[in-house]
């Protein structure tokens, strides 16, 4: 690709973005030398792997490229057996535990998200953790050997160590004495090359023996070292000389180490370089907020609301263009300053991205087309970076472009023919882009002539388009329109501004009629264009409204289904769980009754029989019991003498004896009771028949009368016949809540009264029970309490 042309295009403003959002070195370079390639099958590979890129950016963050650097230099010295210093190696180590939490980093995402293309290369990065264990082992974070690098510098440096205290303690010493710190300018400790010395006065300089390593600047001040302390300082010397011998040896060793794995770091530093350049290029597409576009190699272009990368995002006007499909050339029309070239410039630059397996700042659904080469002829007034062209120039570059384009090439052209006579201009800009337009490649030109208007009308596989342009506000709204030629809007704006109207028609007069045609067919189309982007803006609305609903209501209907689904499973598994206790108890009531019958043969006795029941009863599931009429607002049902009924209350089928105004007195087994209206449920109705001659239910007599009273005589019964009669009885007074009760049973032997005991005793209805008191009936009576 033409360098002049990237420069033009403004591509390597892009390129620059891209660099700086790289984290290493090695990505930087990796980016500085982009360049759009013309071969589909790699683009599009390089974009997937963009894409996966911002995949893993949106999904876990930033890759790990902390600690990697460029030892590129560092390897080949190595491989040429220099020796690395400590700051070095320690990169070399940083880099290679780098790679290593990157790939771990991919492989990570990779389990849960398919990443094919960065897995695949940070699969190849090789984990040389012996070099980076025996590097870290030797040099610490700030570069330096450490001690335990090897016995040898441990040993020196200890000793090294050593001599220095001791050097320190006798020079403190000195400086501590009372005679000596009058000679001294400072009673401090200082060093000068390597050895320790103290700063004394010139005019003592006679007082101490040794050697003067260094003076003051104005001389006043001698820094001497004291004989006293020459042959420590000696040894010391001898043993930091050891130490630096000792240090080579391990740089040596650790540099020898590294040349050994130098040809997989290189590859390593390749793949690294790449990843994070790939990964750059995601933090680039958030950043301009870009998507991924569609390639071809059939020169289509279709961008959807483009927009260019280096103007305001909130300023921008999007950019709406196809060409490629039914026609391959685009010639727009229109005024100055209305945004022909940023338009042109926006085809250009985001075709140039895509090709470099950038995403491009446009909507999801754009295309874009592999060309083997772009060229453009771009150059005004509006332009930044260049001078106004001359017509010399301009006919340069076309002549330049009309030598190397194909028909897979992209060619921009911005005012053709412009320069020179209007007449001659206009005549040699359409021989030009008919001669562009025949070979086949994609042109976009722009042009103030208005012949070029008829030119596009009259080809085929050539549309006009313009800048649309506000009357009413005299601005320009930047919006590119295919298929509209741009008109002058001269007189529009003309009188719009206040020029007599006199004038404006005397002008009309000059314009030549089949030009005022052209203008009116103009003025047409854009009204009826404005009229049909109202009614689809319109239409739009009205769908994102009805999706929006339907999003909703779907939402809604699957919360309920949800809802309803949850509640019948909890109803099925309650209601499990109430059968499986019931039959549960029931089973054991059924052997229990089983060792009953086999304790006492086939005599077992009425009570207990009476108590399995009960027993029986209460396993059963509680269910809730209906409402009543009143309470489910219904109106009470009209019931006669005779009807079978359902007593809601009491959940019972009883026949009806009386009927009253308000209530009904009901026949339920052996008892009758009074139940209002609207606690009653028609069942059936009884025949005539029935009616006249209700069936009236087996009683026993208890007493005198037939109302519920609170005592029972059970004088003269045995004890089975006594317990049922008690059962019975006990039922009747707790339906009619009574409190206590009172059985008669006499005194006689005291069996009676002891079976009858002995059965309230198990009753569930009994609270307590005693003896009658004094004018009770003594012993002849047990009085009973009831729940």
């Amino acid at each position: 690709m033409d360098g002049k042309i990237l420069h033009t295009l403004d591509y390597r403003a892009i390129i620059d973005k891209l660099t700086r959002l790289a984290s290493t070195g090695l990505g930087r370079a990796v980016a500085e030398a982009l360049v759009p390639s013309s071969d589909l099958e790699q683009v599009t590979r390089v974009l997937q792997a963009t894409d996966e890129a911002y995949a893993a950016d949106r999904l876990k963050g930033a890759a790990p490229f902390g600690g990697i650097a460029d030892i590129q230099a560092s390897l080949k010295r190595a491989k040429i057996g220099g020796m690395l210093n400590p700051a070095e190696l320690l990169d070399i180590a940083n880099t290679v535990r780098g790679g290593r939490r990157v790939k771990r980093h991919i492989a990570v995402l990779h389990e849960d998200h398919p990443m094919p293309l960065l897995y695949a290369m940070a699969d190849q990065l090789t984990e040389h953790r012996v070099l980076e264990e025996a590097i870290l082992a030797c040099i610490d974070d700030q570069a330096e050997v450490l001690d335990n690098a090897s016995p040898e510098l441990a040993a020196i440096r200890r000793e090294l160590r050593g001599g220095e205290a001791r050097v320190r303690e006798k020079l403190e010493s000195m400086i501590r004495s009372s005679s000596v710190q009058k000679m001294l300018q400072d009673a401090i400790i200082t060093i000068r090359g390597d050895r320790y010395v103290i700063p004394v006065k010139s005019e003592y300089r006679n007082h101490f023996g040794g050697i003067i390593h260094d003076q003051s600047g104005s001389g006043a001040t001698l820094f001497i070292e004291p004989e006293a302390v020459v042959q420590m300082n000696n040894r010391l010397r001898e043993l930091r000389l050891n130490e630096e011998r000792e240090i080579e040896k391990i740089l040596h060793r650790l540099t020898a180490q590294t040349a050994e794995y130098a040809d997989d770091l290189a590859i390593d530093l390749e793949l690294l370089g790449q990843l994070d350049f790939t990964f750059a290029k995601a933090r680039l597409a958030h950043e301009m907020k870009a998507t991924l576009p569609g390639m071809n190699d059939r020169g289509f272009i279709k961008l959807k609301r483009g927009r260019h990368p280096l103007i305001d995002a909130e300023a921008v006007v999007p950019l709406d263009v196809e060409l490629g499909n039914q026609y391959s050339t685009i010639i727009v029309t229109g005024p100055n300053t209305g945004g022909k070239t940023v338009s042109l410039k926006t085809i250009g630059l985001l075709s140039l991205m895509a090709m470099s397996g950038l995403f491009v700042p446009a909507e999801e659904g754009s295309e874009l087309c592999v060309f083997d080469a772009i060229y453009a002829d771009i150059g005004d007034e509006q332009s930044i970076e260049q001078s106004l062209s001359t017509f010399s120039s301009h006919l340069t570059n076309i002549i330049r472009i009309l030598g190397s384009m194909t028909p897979q090439s992209l060619v921009l052209l911005d005012e053709v023919g412009a320069g020179t006579d209007p007449a001659e201009g206009s005549a040699l800009a359409i021989a030009i882009l008919e001669h562009m337009h025949q070979s086949g490649c994609r042109l976009v030109a722009t042009t103030h002539y208005s012949e070029l208007k008829a030119y596009a009308y009259n080809r085929q596989g050539v549309i006009n388009a313009s800048m649309e342009f506000d009357v009413q506000t005299l601005s320009p709204t930047y919006r590119l329109l295919v298929g509209v030629p741009g008109r002058s809007n001269a007189f529009a704006i003309a009188e719009r501004l206040g020029l007599p109207r006199s004038i404006i028609e005397h002008a009309r007069g000059e314009v030549s009629e089949e030009d005022m045609r052209v203008e009116n067919m103009i003025a047409s189309l854009e009204e009826d264009r404005l009229g049909a982007e109202s009614e689809r803006i319109t239409a739009t609305a009205l769908r994102e409204e009805m999706e929006r609903l339907k999003t909703k209501h779907t939402a809604e209907l699957r919360r309920f289904e949800e809802q309803r689904d949850r509640m019948l499973a909890k109803a099925q598994e309650e209601a499990r769980e109430a059968v499986a206790k019931a039959k549960r108890e029931a089973e054991q009531i059924v052997a229990d009754l089983r060792k009953l019958a086999m304790e006492e043969g086939a005599s077992v006795k009425e009570h207990k029989l009476i108590d399995a029941r009960r027993r029986l009863d209460e396993v059963a599931p509680q269910l809730q019991k209906p409402k009543t009429a009143a309470a489910r607002g219904d109106k009470p049902q009209k019931v006669e003498a005779g009807d079978e009924v359902m007593v809601y209350s009491l959940n019972q089928k009883g026949h009806v004896l009386e009927r009253g105004a308000a209530e009904a007195t009901v026949q339920l087994g052996i008892m009758k009771m009074k139940v209002r209206l609207d606690d009653l449920e028609l069942i059936k109705a009884a025949t005539n028949q029935s009616r006249q001659q209700p069936k009236q239910a087996a009683s026993l007599k208890r007493t005198k009368d037939d109302t519920v009273r609170s005592e029972l005589d059970l004088r003269g019964a045995n004890l089975e016949e006594a317990i049922v009669e008690v059962d019975r009885f006990i039922d009747e007074a707790y339906l009619m809540n009574m409190g206590q009760i009172c059985i008669i049973h006499g005194k006689g032997t005291g069996v009676l009264r002891s079976g009858i005991q002995d059965y309230l005793r198990k009753h569930r209805l009994v609270k307590t029970y005693r003896l009658g008191n004094y004018g009770e009936g003594g012993n002849g009576v047990t009085v009973a309490e009831l729940k």
